[in-house]
């Protein structure tokens, strides 16, 4: 628990093994019933709580059965020369045990060296192969009596083809950007030490008033997304994007509240805090999405795709199973997860545990390399994709870039089964069902930038060439 934003810790029983010859040795459980606290103090200020327990003071519990339990506690008070200002330092500075944050740090800087060097060698293979695709078609181009085109410029009259579900994708391309802000924006407010380590909700609080601000920016690039893609009904476009990832995340977390409501938790929001966040959403989040709707649904910026469209699409070939969009989801998520990993152990712990985590500074790194790996990757997918004469390339580089969210909750299973001791209902519930809500706002934001990046690469390619 905390007191003023202080962690305490304490443990609150234990357990005895009894053995007797013969017999099945067999457990039983103490509860403590007494609690001791030590508490620094400058002059008006509490910088410090430690927490202790007599462990002569017990009561057996291992029957479980309803009892009457009298607890008592003790205060010892002691002053301390620690200003106010530094009470968090000891946190921040000894979360980890020294030995653990060099291997920490060594783990994070071998993982970006490892991820940098496979980027730059698929970079390489990659210009190589483009160099001579630019050098083969120039050639063609010159020997008028060879026309005959293949391998991604034979789709040049596809790719630029507008998917099927035009008003989704651009929700997602416009969700996804404003989650991006929202990161950007709270690891801005990280660096100038707006969060204490141990400052419980702050962050979920900065989230959602960022949110809600930044919600301008969804709506505005969804909608101009879907006026470029020549869609028409963009009232319903917008609608779709203000509830795309507030409409999921709603319906969890009130179904979250009502279990820990039966489970008389603490966890459980008042009502009068849902109704603020309600309020805010209605009175904030819609308007500035609708503004920012109207404002890319008036914006005059074409698509001006380099290459012109065909009237009728080109029949994709037969391809094997693995360039199907399942095994190629598993294959781009595999890199930017191995950029990760490492530290989604430290943020679990963090999160779930009771270890603290503030070395934002590595956390934006890992971020920015993130966001690399996953363009990369999903541009080398995508050129694949192009090269087999598959055009139908939109919705699967958001798949491939949105795949390392479905890593991350793969990776939550592990954490839960492995590595955490929750147990129950409510624990196993509240863990998975905000685990599903942060992976699937990555889906989101990974997706947008793998899309765009794709985008970015395939402008480039056709704008390149000279197409009949």
């Amino acid at each position: 628990m905390t007191f003023d934003d202080l962690p305490i810790w304490g443990f609150i029983g234990k357990v005895e093994k009894i053995v007797r010859a013969g017999a099945t040795p067999q457990n039983r459980y103490f509860l403590f019933t007494h609690v001791h606290f030590e508490i620094s103090y400058n002059e008006d200020r509490v910088i410090e709580i430690n927490l202790s327990t007599d462990p002569l003071k017990t009561i057996d519990i291992t029957a479980d059965e309803e009892m009457s339990v009298r607890f008592s506690y003790s205060v010892q008070w002691k002053p301390t020369s620690i200003a106010f200002k530094d009470r968090m330092d000891k946190y921040s500075r000894y979360s980890f045990l020294p030995e653990h944050l060099e291997i920490h740090w060594f783990s994070i800087i071998n993982s970006c060296v490892t991820v940098l060097l496979m980027m730059g060698f698929l970079a390489s293979i990659l210009l190589r192969v483009l160099k001579k695709d630019f050098v083969k078609f120039a050639q063609d181009e010159e020997m008028l009596e060879s026309h005959e085109e293949s391998g991604w410029k034979y789709v040049h009259g596809d790719v630029f083809r507008f998917p099927r579900g035009r008003s989704l994708f651009a929700a997602i391309i416009g969700t996804g950007t404003q989650l991006l802000f929202l990161v950007l924006f709270v690891f801005m407010l990280a660096a100038v030490g707006a969060f204490y380590p141990y400052s419980t909700g702050a962050v979920t609080a900065a989230c959602l008033v960022v949110y809600s601000l930044t919600a301008g920016i969804a709506g505005y690039v969804s909608a101009l997304t879907y006026r470029q893609m020549g869609g028409e009904n963009w009232v319903r476009n917008v609608l779709l994007t203000c509830v795309l990832f507030c409409g999921p995340v709603g319906l969890l977390f009130a179904f979250l509240n009502t279990i820990a409501i039966a489970y008389r938790s603490t966890a459980a929001l008042p009502f009068g805090t849902i109704v603020l966040i309600v309020f805010v959403w209605a009175i904030v989040t819609i308007p500035l999405t609708i503004i920012g709707g109207i404002a890319g649904k008036n914006t005059k910026t074409d698509f001006n795709a380099p290459t012109r469209t065909t009237k009728y699409p080109r029949e994709i070939p037969e391809l094997p199973w693995y360039r199907s969009t399942i095994p190629q989801m598993c294959v781009a998520s595999f890199l930017p997860f191995t950029a990760i990993y490492i530290e989604l152990f430290y943020i679990f712990a963090s999160v779930w545990g009771h270890k603290v985590y503030t070395i934002y500074s590595v956390l934006f790194v890992v971020f920015v390399i993130l966001i690399l790996v996953t363009a990369f990757t999903t541009i080398s997918l995508t050129y694949f994709q192009l090269t087999a004469e598959d055009h139908e390339w939109w919705w699967r580089s958001l798949l491939c870039g949105g795949s390392t969210g479905i890593s991350i909750l793969a990776y939550a299973f592990y954490y839960f089964h492995v590595r955490s001791d929750m147990t129950g209902f409510m624990q196993s519930a509240y863990y998975f069902g905000y685990m599903s809500a942060i992976c699937y706002g990555w889906f989101l934001a990974l997706g947008t930038v793998g899309h765009k990046a794709s985008l970015t690469f395939v402008r480039h390619i056709y704008g390149a060439i000279k197409c009949d």
